[in-house]
């Protein structure tokens, strides 16, 4: 018989528990193949999930009649009804779904869903998890207020943002991308409200990327200057401004050449305005990582973003961008030392800035490198670890109970969301 071994002769190795593994209903009115902000950034977080091992079901709007049939599925994807976005037939928006909803997660709950838009589809998911008692969380990432005032509709804007705090203040949590965008939302009213920024893919996005073959097809020397655009052909994208600096670009450098990179209810307009420029359409993955990277200097003059994915992927290709001190600029650019920022709202100091930098093809180098530099350490993993302890701290939170006061002692009160 071999001897009992004595409490101070046993090794105890600290194996801690592996990560659980969470059921995450993720419910968007855009994804990808579409071409946006939110549908990129979007897919980066839903893909993350999945690599953690994540259980994501993404409902959406069916984009078209063949949608999903040459998708590769990696998660479970529910197809919704969607009707077309006037003066942007390529985008689909939901249609109202609770029933269909309350009907699918009574017989496939989710530990959390998390709302990426506030339409129709998405007024419907926040109805069929309160009823459901599901927590719940939101995404803030589109300027809806802001864009009302591109369109005719400025008397909107006080409705909108009624409509848009009453949604986002019934979940448990709304994450939005930055800091200045948190104080703005908290002073109008949104509750519990917390910071997740973005990142960009620096392999696919890089200084490396920068074709001579490309720069040949737009007919530019190699030290001629390319100014790159990329973003909607839309009012809210505050396209006079791009036309203004780059009109004054033009006075500095006459061979100065604009690539344009997107598409929108404005193009006709702009290429009628703009014939010497160079419209490239939508371009995706590697294509538009050579659009970007064959440029030499980004001007981005947008006044309505949430964050502005096209910054970090401009800089992560090595350009200086200038932009409006707001929003992901106001976030990462050092001014004057990684990128330029004109004061918000100054078209007169946008376009000096902008014939500045025409001027100084080595200042442009230099400030592309830190550009670079700064991108590097936006790095995707870090963002989704970041959003999957928000979804934990969302379910900590609905599993809490209401403490009641004296008055309500004996009584039931359902949380609230």
């Amino acid at each position: 018989m071999e001897p009992t071994p004595s409490a101070d002769s046993i090794v105890v190795d600290n194996y801690p528990a592996a990560q659980r593994s969470l059921r995450i209903a993720v419910v968007t009115e855009t994804y990808p193949p579409e071409v946006n902000g939110v549908a990129m950034t979007l897919a980066r977080i839903v893909e993350g999930l999945h690599r953690r091992n994540h259980d994501v079901q993404l409902i959406r709007p069916r984009q078209d009649a063949s949608d999903a049939a040459e998708r590769t599925v990696r998660f479970h994807e529910v197809l919704m009804r969607g009707l077309p976005i006037p003066r942007y037939p390529n985008l689909r928006m939901g249609v109202p779904s609770k029933k269909a909803l309350v009907q699918l997660w009574s017989v496939h709950r989710p530990d959390v869903v998390h709302i990426a838009t506030e339409g129709a589809l998405g007024w419907s998911a926040l109805q069929a998890a309160v009823h459901l008692k599901l927590p719940v969380s939101s995404d803030f990432r589109t300027n809806f207020h802001a864009y009302s005032r591109h369109y005719g509709i400025g008397w909107l804007y006080k409705p909108i943002m009624a409509y848009l705090r009453k949604f986002h203040n019934r979940t448990q949590c709304t994450m939005v991308p930055t800091e200045a965008l948190k104080r703005d939302l908290e002073a109008g009213g949104f509750k519990q409200l917390t910071v997740v920024s973005r990142g960009v893919d620096i392999q696919q996005f890089s200084p490396g990327r920068r074709s001579a073959a490309l720069r040949a097809e737009w007919g530019v020397a190699e030290d001629d200057l390319v100014v790159v655009y990329v973003g909607r052909l839309a009012p809210e994208k505050n396209l006079a401004t791009l036309t203004a600096a780059f009109e004054a670009v033009l006075q500095v450098q006459p061979r100065a050449r604009l690539v344009v990179v997107g598409s929108g209810p404005q193009q006709a307009e702009l290429q009628a305005r703009w014939p010497q420029a160079i419209f490239a359409g939508q371009r995706k993955g590697e294509d538009l990582a050579a659009h970007y990277a064959s440029g030499d200097l980004f001007l981005f003059p947008s006044l309505t973003e949430t964050f502005g994915n096209v910054t970090t992927e401009a800089m992560a290709s090595g350009l200086p961008v200038l932009a409006f001190d707001y929003a992901a600029a106001a976030q990462l650019i050092r001014n004057g030392e990684n990128g330029v920022l004109a004061p918000m709202d100054d078209t007169a100091a946008f376009v000096r800035a902008a014939t500045h930098l025409a001027g100084q093809p080595a200042l442009r180098r230099q400030m592309g490198a830190a550009a670079a530099l700064t991108a590097s350490e936006l790095d995707w993993s870090t963002i989704v670890a970041r959003f999957e302890g928000v979804l934990d701290t969302v379910m900590l939170r609905a599993a809490q109970p209401v403490s009641l006061s004296p008055g309500l002692v004996g009584k039931t009160k359902r949380p609230a969301v």
